[in-house]
């Protein structure tokens, strides 16, 4: 919606987020798609939550990390996925000014607070596989509560400065984004301010929050590869890379499509391009994250626990019920 103010100046006050309209043809497949996705993405990220608080077993740093992260994806998809399922069942793609604002803050966030996650738990790999003497010193409770806490205040204050200038800016129309969510560089196209203050803004928040932690994640990974190589035996370079194989893929998904999404220019070709690739660090990472890290033998044992546990419970309960009664 746009609103009349002072002389021919106009206000937006709504926008509308065309989303996937160049699909009209899988319309009616991306809603029953995308509900399944977020189904399975909150269900499994909140079942790694309750089995690392449940389990004594999994009460280490790289668990603590990883539940964390699953916190961190079940709010991430939360942030995107319901707005989308109800402009797909409806055909209501309007959003408000505050609402687009909002969901990019919360998105923005949490992205940010993903890549200095994701680069923590890089680190934590790299002091068990190429320090594991001091391992337990460097990695304490107090170390890990920090790096955690660090890196949601991080995520949550960095992207602040972007927010509030974002809220600052003059929308005279249009009031089309072509996204299926608010995003930064979509909104900074359509206002009609200058754009170069807030694409170098975005540029150094970029590289801030993501190539760093990006570069550190590097750093760590080819200082434990290297390590791992180094190791004598089939069976310890077996077991050393199982360690760190989920994370790796976790890393390099997440990574490669936001290095490519927000680092390079946008061009009318690559435009739909990342809009796809969009789809995938938003949509897809959070789902495949559970599903990665659930191979993990220590997930596993702590499923099987669970699931046993209620299963041998009822089976005591009906043996004694059988046995017969003394008079």
């Amino acid at each position: 919606m746009v609103n009349p103010e002072q002389g021919n100046e106009t206000s937006v006050t709504d926008f509308i987020l065309l989303g996937f309209r160049d699909l009209p043809e899988l319309q009616i497949l991306l809603f029953p798609l995308f509900l399944v996705i977020y189904i399975m993405t909150v269900a499994g990220n909140i079942l790694i939550i309750m089995l690392v608080v449940a389990d004594q077993h999994l009460h280490t740093p790289m668990y603590f990390f990883l539940g964390n992260l699953s916190c961190l994806e079940t709010c991430y998809s939360s942030t995107i996925l319901p707005r989308v399922l109800a402009g797909l069942l409806t055909g209501d793609r309007t959003i408000s000014f505050s609402g687009c604002v909002t969901q990019y803050y919360f998105f923005g966030s949490l992205a940010a607070t993903e890549c200095l996650l994701l680069s923590v738990m890089s680190y934590d790999r790299y002091l068990a596989i190429c320090d594991p003497m001091h391992y337990a010193a460097r990695m304490n409770h107090r170390s890990y509560l920090q790096l955690v806490g660090g890196s949601w205040l991080g995520g949550f204050l960095g992207n602040n400065i972007t927010t509030l200038l974002i809220s600052q800016l003059t929308f005279c129309g249009p009031n089309s984004i072509d996204h299926f969510f608010c995003d930064f560089i979509p909104l900074v196209k359509l206002s009609c301010n200058d754009p170069h203050l807030m694409e170098t803004l975005a540029f150094t928040f970029s590289l801030i929050f993501l190539l760093v932690p990006f570069l550190l994640t590097l750093m760590s990974y080819i200082c434990i590869i290297t390590t791992i190589v180094r190791i004598p035996s089939t069976t310890g370079r077996q077991k050393a890379f199982s360690t760190c194989s989920s994370h790796l893929i976790v890393v390099s998904i997440y990574y490669a499509t936001l290095l490519i999404v927000y680092m390079f220019p946008t061009t009318d070709i690559l435009s739909d391009f990342k809009k796809v690739l969009s789809v995938v660090y938003t949509i897809l990472t959070p789902l495949v994250n559970p599903l990665i890290y659930s191979l993990r033998n220590k997930i596993q044992e702590a499923l099987r626990k669970a699931t046993r546990g209620p299963a041998l419970t009822a089976l005591r309960k009906t043996s004694q019920n059988l046995e017969p009664q003394s008079f």
